[in-house]
């Protein structure tokens, strides 16, 4: 269990020098739920004094995906169901999974089209590590991260 325990917190040796991340989960009473990826200061990421927001989804786009999200949270041993309204719970995540959850919420948050939604949800779950880490990184530190994501949603949806 303490090894466990040490995994998650990020405190053993192996994971000192790994990114960290973590969900923050949020039940609102008009908007429902917000779910959110950050990124914790790390010596892997020596550029981040403070937690920094990796991706955000909420609303409509949400809630088309929610199902999907929710299990994917659940086989990550992360629960939902009890969040009460203005309730803000945090939960640590690994990598692989935070990336592609961040890259997720990052390309879904602007679309409004319920057929392309599940369509670029579908592809991004299928996106190799290498892919997602690549797309995400794109986003997050390119000067203009709306063109990128729009190429990647095109790259997603074109027959």
């Amino acid at each position: 269990m303490g090894r466990l325990s040490n995994k998650l917190n990020g405190d053993s040796h192996q994971n000192g020098s790994r990114p960290r991340y973590e969900i923050r989960a949020k039940s609102t009473k008009t908007n429902g739920l917000e779910i959110s990826i950050w990124q914790l200061p790390s010596p892997s990421a020596p550029r981040l004094t403070e937690p920094e927001c990796a991706g955000t989804l909420k609303g409509r786009p949400l809630r088309l995906v929610e199902t999907a999200v929710i299990k994917r949270l659940r086989s990550l041993g992360i629960s939902l169901a009890r969040l009460k309204p203005g309730e803000l719970v945090r939960y640590p995540v690994d990598e692989e999974e935070a990336v592609a959850l961040a890259l997720q919420f990052r390309a879904l948050a602007p679309m409004r089209s319920t057929d392309r939604i599940q369509t670029v949800s579908t592809a991004i779950d299928r996106l190799s590590r290498e892919e997602a880490n690549y797309w995400l990184g794109m986003a997050l530190h390119r000067k203009r991260p709306r063109r990128v994501l729009a190429a990647l949603r095109m790259l997603l949806t074109s027959p």
